[in-house]
């Protein structure tokens, strides 16, 4: 059964940080909160733990369509093709926030990817998930839990959140209530920015 366990977005306790680290370390996956809905995450450099999301999700590790949650934007840089001014103008106004940018992935993209093109990248505001990713030290591959077909409150109550996923998980951060909206994805990848999903962030920014 999963570990519950409580952490304060304005002010994480770093030894808690510190179990969740460990856990993702650990092949584990982890359920946390974002600026958006609550988020499921694993280690981006753990293949056992990427095919067991996948799993839950019932897609194809190498076709799934996961994000990568990354701490700021030096990191972006580690996993997309040298972006132009214009582009780094609109992350720069955007992140952290809530919105995915599908980006051109470059070749240190991990090997269950290498097959893409592109990448979904994050930058949440969120304190708790931006100190997770710090500390483990590279991104975490993301994917939401929100389910069209749950009740909306089962995405925000992270005590409902664990009921229901505590045999599918190593652990549940409670951060407090999460959001119910998704965030929303712009692809950056071509020659225009193309909103691809309305969510939270104003589109605006583009």
């Amino acid at each position: 059964m999963a570990q519950f366990i409580k952490i304060y977005e304005d002010k994480p306790n770093e030894t808690a940080i510190k179990k969740v680290v460990d856990v993702l370390k650990n092949g584990g996956l982890v359920i946390y909160p974002t600026d958006t809905v609550y988020g499921l995450g694993c280690d981006i450099t753990n293949t056992k733990a990427l095919e067991r999301i996948a799993k839950i999700k019932g897609v194809k590790l190498e076709k799934a369509n996961f994000s990568f949650v990354c701490s700021d934007l030096s990191h972006i840089s580690d996993y997309v093709k040298q972006i132009d001014t214009a582009t780094f103008k609109i992350l720069k106004r955007a992140l952290p926030g809530p919105y995915t940018f599908i980006l051109p992935g470059n070749t240190n993209l991990p090997k269950e990817f290498k097959k893409k093109t592109t990448v979904g990248i994050r930058v949440p505001d969120n304190a708790i998930a931006l100190e997770i990713v710090r500390q483990l030290g590279n991104p975490i591959v993301s994917t939401s839990i929100h389910d069209e077909d749950d009740l909306i409150e089962y995405t925000t109550d992270p005590e409902l959140i664990f009921e229901k996923w505590q045999n599918l998980v190593d652990m549940v951060i409670d951060g407090g209530y999460g959001d119910n909206i998704g965030s929303t994805v712009i692809d950056l990848s071509g020659d225009e920015p193309i909103v691809v999903r309305e969510g939270k962030g104003n589109s605006d920014i583009i």
